[in-house]
């Protein structure tokens, strides 16, 4: 097959940012929607249940098959550059930032290139800790802080891409 020489090809700058919520245990969800409504961007919230989601044609639902990581796999394969996944899965952030997208922890915690390894690395230790046993507490409440900390982060990371696209 050969190409048409006149058409234009889809840059992925000209693609609009695309916001996943691994949403199963999202804490700012009704965050991302405000967010995702003043940009005007479409917003995926994907879970392996049913959850409410507001009525908007921005918003959509997706919900997978029950079972480790199907919606981390579904996400992942859908993630293009500039899009942004909101979720506290370490290796589903990896595969974000592969993929050229931009990832962020529900407290704000922006996952970058620079700190994905010391963190899936932080992640083997804790587990390797919990399965001999050894009690390692939770993370701590979610709260306020945690949440401006997450619009901060949110917006800055909408604002940075819509930068590079200029």
């Amino acid at each position: 097959m050969t190409a048409d020489p006149t058409a234009t090809p889809v840059q992925p700058e000209s693609a609009p940012i695309t916001l996943y919520i691994d949403a199963d245990a999202c804490p700012v969800k009704d965050e991302i929607y405000r967010v995702g409504a003043r940009y005007r961007l479409k917003t995926w919230v994907v879970s392996n249940s049913f959850i409410m989601i507001p009525q908007s044609p921005l918003v959509q639902r997706m919900i997978v098959d029950a079972g480790p990581d199907v919606a981390d796999d579904w996400i992942a394969d859908q993630v293009r550059p500039g899009d942004i996944v909101i979720t506290n899965d370490i290796p589903l952030a990896g595969r974000a930032l592969k993929a050229g997208g931009a990832a962020l922890a529900p407290n704000g915690r922006p996952f970058t290139e620079d700190s994905i390894g010391a963190a899936l690395s932080q992640r083997a230790l804790m587990e390797h800790l919990r399965s001999t046993g050894e009690v390692t507490g939770g993370p701590k409440p979610f709260d306020r802080n945690d949440r401006a900390r997450f619009l901060q982060a949110l917006d800055e990371a909408i604002n940075r891409e819509l930068r590079r696209r200029r």
